[in-house]
């Protein structure tokens, strides 16, 4: 399933740094059926904690108090996220928000989103209250019935942001952590014209980084960077994800 919304297509050079101009495109959404024909395999790849190293900063507990599994990545996925941030200009610096979650914790925000868009709109059809809550939240259900692997539960996504030296949050736009606050989802778009310059430059500096190092993005979320999930394989035209669902 698709929607038309602004993608980051093409490429200008502002202050020495890539800057990205919009255009109208076509997004596939995450639970679209071409991304769920993708096949699986998994690898015995190890996840690595990122409480257990000092490179990358990390966020509070995402979601829900307590979460003591969203500082998890793959050990690739971990390494492609450390290359990527020498690439930031000096200043700057990755906070993964969340790694990490497990499939209990998937469909409880799935199914908290689907409520918020059903309120919201009482008169659409169950199709449509779907499709609006891929947008932002990978379904563990998909709406023929069959069981998903969400990109979060396969340890191969992250959704990040940046800081500046002091630690603080530089403007996004938004938040990750106020997604849901974000009730038509216009400013989560990566390539949202509601926010300001700054924030479209600190989004362009981290898309340029995690892009340039294999990373994918999910582009309804500027936060939501994935690699060896489904989504990856099909943006990338992959034959097979590299990952599958990790139980912790």
């Amino acid at each position: 399933m698709r929607f038309f919304a602004c993608l980051l297509l093409s490429v200008q050079l502002l202050g020495g740094w890539m800057y990205t101009t919009i255009v109208t495109a076509n997004i596939t959404l995450i639970a679209d059926p071409k991304v769920l024909s993708i096949p699986i395999t998994n690898t015995d790849e190890p996840l690595v904690n990122l409480t257990e190293q000092t490179e990358i900063a990390y966020g509070p507990s995402p979601e829900i108090p307590n979460n003591t599994e969203y500082t998890y990545l793959r050990k690739s996925v971990y390494e492609k996220f450390r290359n990527a941030q020498l690439l930031l200009p000096k200043g700057l610096h990755f906070c993964l928000y969340e790694g990490y979650r497990s499939i209990a914790l998937q469909k409880m925000i799935f199914d908290k989103q689907y409520a918020n868009v059903k309120t919201r709109h009482p008169d659409w059809t169950v199709a449509q209250l779907f499709a609006e809550t891929t947008k932002l939240v990978s379904p563990v259900i998909n709406a023929d019935g069959s069981h998903n692997i969400p990109p979060h539960s396969t340890g191969g996504a992250l959704d990040v942001y940046l800081l500046d030296d002091s630690g603080k949050a530089v403007d996004m736009g938004i938040h990750p952590k106020d997604w849901m606050q974000d009730v038509d989802g216009v400013l989560s778009l990566t390539a949202s014209e509601m926010i300001s310059a700054t924030a479209k430059m600190n989004r362009s500096i981290m898309s340029h980084a995690l892009t340039t190092v294999g990373f994918v993005n999910y582009p309804t979320e500027y936060w939501h960077w994935s690699y060896g999930d489904r989504y990856w394989a099909y943006m990338t035209h992959h034959p097979h994800t590299l990952y599958g669902q990790y139980k912790m």
